[in-house]
């Protein structure tokens, strides 16, 4: 199929950005990387009046430390979140995810700003914003909000967006801690069937705030408050382990899609579980 006509804006700012929406209205849409809009666009899905390009725009840009958080703009692509050095340093459980992350033609052109706003339940980086306990910065023509991200995503492919909003920037505070992202997928750039982005410290050796968030099981990113509580405050071990993967069976109710039944699910998600945090395990065994 042929898109839809429509006219096209390239918005320089956020001023303008705000003009350009007043004066278009619901018709307008946003296009930043467009790795999903333009397939939308093809199958006649969408079918809005105007584009509005906002990939000039310089406030949504860059990758920097700021008020002991580390800053990431809504246009940063998912190839420059994987070789930045910073990210690197501070939030390497993002560094992990890119290569999960579809092909590298799409990397290369989707952006962080685009994953998060569409929310695609099996997208590897909300989960990981989540399991980071990050803060999504909105912008709109009244100013910024700050929305944790455990709080944005609120049902299958919605957001706490509202309308004439957009995201601006992601904020990450920084903290010593372990992370890591696992997923079985068919092939390598295929959704994930079940994912898992984690994150923990470990403090007198007893773990302290975990965080383990799901993906590919719900209509969102999942953060599994049983699994990580039976881990909050002990020793990191076989038994904590398996304690965690036995409060799955609360904390998550899959449905059924494409890839295969509820239980099915819940058994990789027992298994990634494991995986990661025996990884844990091994890696503060031989740091010792």
């Amino acid at each position: 199929m042929k898109w839809p006509a429509m006219g096209y804006v390239r918005a320089a700012s956020l001023p303008d950005l705000w003009s350009v929406l007043a004066q278009h209205g619901a018709s307008a849409q946003i296009i930043a990387g467009g790795q999903t809009l333009l397939a939308t666009l093809a199958f006649r899905l969408s079918e809005p009046g105007t584009l509005v390009d906002i990939t000039r725009i310089p406030e949504l840009r860059g990758i920097r430390m700021t008020d002991g958080v580390l800053r990431i703009g809504a246009l940063t692509r998912h190839a420059e979140l994987g070789r930045d050095a910073l990210v690197a340093q501070h939030a390497p459980l993002l560094t992990g995810a890119v290569p999960l992350i579809a092909h590298p033609a799409i990397r290369n052109r989707g952006t962080i700003g685009g994953s998060l706003a569409y929310a695609d339940p099996a997208a590897e980086l909300p989960a990981c914003i989540v399991a980071l306990d990050a803060v999504v910065v909105t912008a709109s023509a009244t100013g910024e909000r700050r929305i944790p991200a455990r709080d944005f995503f609120t049902d299958l492919l919605q957001t706490a967006l509202n309308p004439g909003e957009i995201i601006a920037a992601v904020e990450i505070p920084l903290a010593a801690r372990l992370s890591a992202i696992q997923e079985v997928a068919r092939r390598s750039g295929d959704y994930a069937m079940a994912g898992l982005a984690a994150a923990l410290r470990l403090e007198g050796g007893r773990v302290v705030a975990p965080r383990l968030v799901y993906f590919g099981v719900g209509n969102g990113p999942v953060l599994a408050a049983r699994a990580s509580a039976a881990l909050e405050g002990r020793a990191l071990d076989a038994a904590a382990i398996a304690a965690a993967q036995a409060a799955l069976a609360q904390d998550l109710d899959p449905p059924q899609d494409l890839h295969g039944p509820p239980e099915m699910k819940r058994h990789l998600a027992r298994v990634l579980t494991g995986r990661v945090l025996n990884g844990f395990l091994t890696a503060t065994e031989m740091a010792a």
